[in-house]
């Protein structure tokens, strides 16, 4: 595998941090800028709202850029809405921070895995599809325990801050060993969106979007509600986030092979049992040190291996559109989830989240089931050459 490729995927890490890293200083926002901690929770949502809504824009209106170009813009507008947030003095500056962020990362990604697959023959590209993507998986791995075990000595400004200097220093790298690469068969908005008008499509992105809003409804007020649950705080909780992270890598790998071998539809139903079971126990299971690792690991595990069924019906009825589409659907999911924990947070409180999550994902799975009875879906149970590419996928 080339260097370019893992350069690549480094570059994918730093803007998949400046997503993931904020639900690790939460507390410190919320102290610092005197706002409550549901107003903190917002800032994920600015920048998954900002994600959701920019990717496809973006690509449009980038779609005639060479590509090396728009990297290292992207990078460079990634670090630029850190280093905004990183000096902010008050709450709107923080979320334009965030906004401005989540451009430099809407654009960066897709144009990032399509370098990626260029500089490889085409039976290599899943694998480089894979480190790319990979790099977000690492960003969730690392990003949030890093906000949580640095935001004590640097405060979440300097998280931010460090956060800008590694997309610099990555697109300052990328400047000197990429090489320039002309751009693709520029697509437009219309033809984008055309596959929605596919019902089933319609369902899946739905399923995407539920799916995500449960868990990250949890995840995004997961270190005050440890705190509430077991009383751990510091860098027990920063550990905690990191076996969080470790169990979502593994998720991400034993998705796609469960997808590739039994196929979309019980994957997912397989899965979504998994979820429910393990959030609506979370209030029992994370009551110790101990437990919640446990909890945390199994819950990590079975909400990334989510992703790559949904990709590959997704691939089965539209192709590589359709996987643009549910990027924006997983981040509008990820957006909406600060506002709806934050709403049950204020009318219920922290430990309604869980049980919040669990119902959600009762949806999906009425949804799957749905599926499985509808004409054309009941046969998508293979697709070759998916695992890899699906698995790093789930967090674009």
């Amino acid at each position: 595998m080339s260097a370019r490729i893992y350069l690549l995927g480094a570059g994918a890490f730093a803007v998949g941090t400046s997503a993931y890293v904020v639900s690790g200083v939460l507390p410190d926002v919320s102290s610092e800028l005197h706002v409550s901690l549901t107003a903190a929770g917002q800032l994920a949502t600015a920048f998954s709202l900002a994600y959701a809504i920019g990717a496809p824009i973006l690509a449009t209106l980038t779609g005639r850029w060479e590509r090396r170009t728009l990297l290292i813009a992207a990078l460079v507008l990634a670090a630029l809405g850190n280093l905004i947030a990183a000096v902010a003095t008050n709450y709107p500056v923080l979320v334009a921070g965030r906004v401005v962020a989540a451009f430099g990362a809407a654009a960066y990604t897709p144009a990032a895995t399509l370098f990626a697959t260029g500089l490889l023959p085409p039976e290599e590209r899943g694998r480089a599809v894979a480190v790319v993507f990979g790099g977000l998986t690492f960003a969730l791995v690392l990003g949030v325990p890093a906000g949580s075990l640095l935001g004590p000595t640097l405060g979440y400004k300097g998280v931010f801050a460090l956060i800008a200097v590694i997309a610099v220093l990555v697109a300052v790298v990328e400047r000197a060993a990429l090489p320039k690469v002309d751009a693709p068969a520029v697509v437009g908005l219309r033809e984008r969106f055309a596959g929605l008008a596919d019902r089933r499509v319609q369902i899946v992105l739905t399923m995407s979007v539920l799916g995500v809003l449960g868990a990250f409804s949890v995840y995004i007020y997961i270190v005050p509600l440890l705190k509430e649950t077991a009383g751990l705080t510091g860098n027990v909780t920063g550990i905690l986030l990191l076996v969080y992270g470790v169990g979502a890598v593994v998720g991400n790998l034993l998705g796609g092979r469960a997808t590739d071998r039994y196929g979309s539809i019980r994957t997912l139903i397989v899965l979504l049992i998994g979820i429910i079971l393990t959030v609506s126990t979370l209030d029992l299971t994370a009551r110790s040190t101990a437990g919640a690792a446990v909890a945390l690991f199994v819950w990590g595990m079975f909400t990334w291996a989510f992703n790559p069924p949904i990709q590959n019906l997704l691939l089965e009825l539209g192709g590589g559109l359709l996987i643009a589409l549910n990027a924006s659907a997983i981040y509008l999911g990820a957006g909406l989830s600060a506002v709806v924990g934050g709403l049950v947070i204020h009318v219920a409180g922290l430990q309604y989240l869980p049980p919040l999550a669990a119902l959600l994902s009762l949806i999906v799975l009425a949804l799957t089931f749905t599926l499985r009875r509808n004409p054309g879906l009941e046969d998508i149970e293979h697709l070759e050459h998916i695992e890899e590419p699906l698995a790093a996928t789930a967090s674009d």
